[in-house]
């Protein structure tokens, strides 16, 4: 259905070419208008005759196009009996609403949440392709089952273990200042509660698992085929000066991502000063770090926010196929979406508390403000915090603004359009599904069908993308930082549970029905979740093996503890641990002197201290780092290598172990692809006999 604005002016260069376009479309097809006296809107209602169908339908055999049937249901099977206007009128209308009546009491309403997907009859109605997100959807979601189970375990284990009495934390050490100015020396007692905290995710990291989960031109190819029998190929081209500008915006773009993080991270640490020094409650004061590691979760969330609705150009059509312009608009589009996402998780991940210097020689910005520490329990609780709150913010609010705004855009229009209800009250009335064929609909009937579907949220090509990148980046968070919050299987599950729904409703009732596709596959997002799972392996290599004391520990057991001869017996080989890991700074170093007033080398019990401890292998007198800071490097190198090669051999394994399609799946595809060929059989065979 075309819609064209109505002009006074008969005239004027618009109303000509669009006078012009109607009488082309009229050569090769059946086009019906429909306007009304008090309406500025006219409607072109375009079907295409039998015979185009037929050869459209004959072209997708005869090419195996597509491994589903290319008998697909829809109005080409009522093609033969519906000759007159009238007849096709009613009985298209009445097929169309008739599907989307089933779809809304089977699937398209929040009381199916826990039932089957109709995968057949959402292909009949929406097409193969957004019937294979659906599918693929469905059963990202039942993988995410296991997931969270085995999350929530871990995560349960945890609590259960919370009280775990650290022996090392509650000595007398007293550590140096985290901030400037405000911040005193304070004892590492104090952080009896973050030791927990530690400990907790210490049994998260060391339990918890990874989870893992063309035929668009061959259709484009018949469509311009049964369009135009003497058409040309669009050829494939390569222009080495189009490639080297992508690059280059691509890489623009990348440091316009990286700029904002350090813009993040500038504003965490001046929120961390100006919380300590000018907070008046004492709570905010003395958790100011974490209090601004919290905002700054908070501001990278309207960040990402603001840089998603950001639209890359798309290419015009005329020079490259669809399902190319698509593959390459998918690659930018998640690349630039994934870096704004992970990359101020990336900075908290590996190197906060890692390029801070130590004192005597902290790093400072515009050589004032001092960069941030890790948290005392560790930077896996900056980690944990930060994805916490950008995961549940991201899908609590996407969710009501994904199904709020359309639906509000289709109330205030479908306020504007009563007035077709109110003149044929009849009709309106009148249940469709019992019109019996042959009927005709009046013409406000007809006219009121048209404003409700119009009435309808706009869709394109792309409406599609937009919803299989919202789960393609879930599934990054679901994998990639996993083992620093093992919950995120379980809040994506959830989620989904809703997500399905959700989309499920919008494109029945709230959007404008999507132009059915034809796919084999769900295209390049399979080659995009396959480079998110390598990633993952890596990421989560990098968390345990660097972010976490998982190497530290096993280090000191082996080498540096009192288990580290190997004859000692009946005692705990961490005992020590803690000390070990601290170094100290003595304040009648000059250079030490300089970073610390003296106010804040005084205990809030008022003892002075002359020295503090902080968290590095360094020498006291020197501060150059220790052989044991350089044991530990390579502990971690080795084990960051053996993880990742273990887990990808696994993954592999598990790839050749299960199927990459269902045994019935493929079946039925064999059975599908040998009748057509008999019915090729047949019909050849009556061809030659009537010759």
């Amino acid at each position: 259905v075309l819609v064209a604005k109505i002009s006074d002016d008969e005239n004027s260069h618009l109303v000509r070419k669009q006078k012009a376009f109607i009488e082309t479309l009229k050569k090769k097809l059946n086009v019906y208008k429909f306007r009304d006296d008090d309406d500025d809107k006219v409607f072109y209602c375009i079907r295409a005759p039998e015979k185009i169908f037929e050869t459209y339908r004959y072209l997708l055999k005869v090419s195996d196009a597509c491994n589903w049937s290319c008998e697909q249901q829809g109005v080409s099977e009522y093609l033969p009996d519906l000759m007159k206007k009238n007849v096709f009128e009613t009985h298209f209308c009445l097929h169309e609403k008739r599907e989307q009546k089933e779809l809304k009491q089977s699937w398209a309403r929040w009381s199916a949440c826990f039932k089957g997907q109709p995968i057949t009859n959402v292909r009949n109605y929406l097409g193969e392709k957004v019937a294979l997100y659906f599918l693929w959807l469905g059963w990202y979601t039942f993988l995410l089952i296991p997931a969270s189970v085995i999350g929530l375990v871990v995560f349960l284990y945890g609590l259960a273990f919370y009280m775990f009495d650290v022996k090392d934390i509650f000595s007398n050490v007293i550590m140096c200042p985290l901030c400037d100015n405000t911040c005193r020396v304070w004892e590492l007692s104090d952080t009896c509660m973050y030791a927990k905290v530690l400990y907790f995710l210490f049994i998260l990291l060391c339990t918890d698992t990874l989870t893992y989960l063309h035929s668009h031109t061959y259709e484009e190819l018949i469509l311009e085929i049964v369009n135009n029998a003497d058409c040309e190929p669009k050829m494939h081209r390569h222009s080495y000066l189009r490639s080297t500008m992508v690059l280059v915006l691509v890489t623009l773009m990348l440091l316009v991502i990286i700029g904002l993080t350090h813009v993040l991270v500038v504003c965490r640490v001046i929120a961390t000063v100006l919380l300590a020094e000018n907070s008046s409650w004492q709570v905010i004061t003395e958790n100011s770090q974490t209090v601004a590691v919290m905002l700054g979760a908070v501001l990278h969330y309207i960040t990402i926010t603001v840089m998603t609705r950001v639209k890359a150009h798309k290419p015009p059509t005329n020079k490259h196929s669809h399902a190319a312009i698509e593959r390459s608009f998918t690659v930018k589009m998640f690349i630039f979406q994934f870096f704004t996402m992970f990359s101020s998780l990336i900075y908290t991940a590996f190197f906060l508390g890692r390029i801070n210097g130590h004192p005597g020689g902290y790093v400072r910005i515009s050589g004032k403000w001092r960069l941030e520490e890790c948290h005392p329990s560790g930077c896996l609780t900056d980690l944990f915090i930060q994805m916490s709150i950008i995961m549940v913010l991201k899908q609590t609010f996407n969710n009501i603004f994904e199904y709020s705004g359309p639906w509000f855009s289709r109330w205030l229009k479908r306020k504007k359009a009563q007035k077709f209800k109110r003149r044929c009250v009849k009709c309106f009335k009148k249940e469709d599904m019992n019109t019996k064929e042959g009927s005709k609909l009046c013409e406000n009937c007809k006219l009121k069908d048209l404003h409700r579907n119009y009435s309808l949220i706009k869709t394109d090509r792309f409406s599609l993308f937009n919803e299989f990148l919202e789960m393609v980046i879930q599934f990054s968070f679901t994998t990639i930082f996993v083992a620093a919050f093992p919950l995120a299987p379980l809040l994506a599950l959830l989620n989904n549970i809703i997500e399905i729904r959700l989309d499920a409703i919008k494109m029945v009732s709230l959007e404008r029905r999507l132009v059915p596709t034809k796919a084999n596959d769900i295209g390049v997002w399979t080659d995009v979740l396959e480079a998110i799972g390598v990633l993952a392996v890596i990421a989560n290599g990098l968390v345990i093996g660097i972010s976490s004391d998982f190497i530290p520990r096993l280090v000191y057991q082996y080498f540096y503890g009192p288990c580290a001869s190997g004859s000692a017996t009946g005692i705990n080989c961490m005992v020590g641990y803690i000390n070990n890991t601290l170094s100290v700074a003595n304040i009648s170093d000059g250079r030490v002197r300089g970073d610390f007033t003296n106010s804040q080398m005084v205990t809030y019990s008022g003892i002075n201290v002359t020295h503090c401890s902080y968290r590095d292998y360094r020498s006291n007198e020197d501060f150059s780092l220790t052989n044991q800071y350089w044991v530990i490097l390579a502990a971690r190198l080795v084990f960051i290598i053996l993880f990742e090669h273990v887990v990808v051999i696994c993954k592999c394994v598990a790839s050749w172990f299960v199927p990459n399609s269902p045994l019935d799946v493929r079946n039925e595809r064999l059975y599908d692809k040998l009748r057509r060929l008999k019915e090729e059989l047949r019909s050849v065979t009556r061809h030659n006999r009537t010759l």
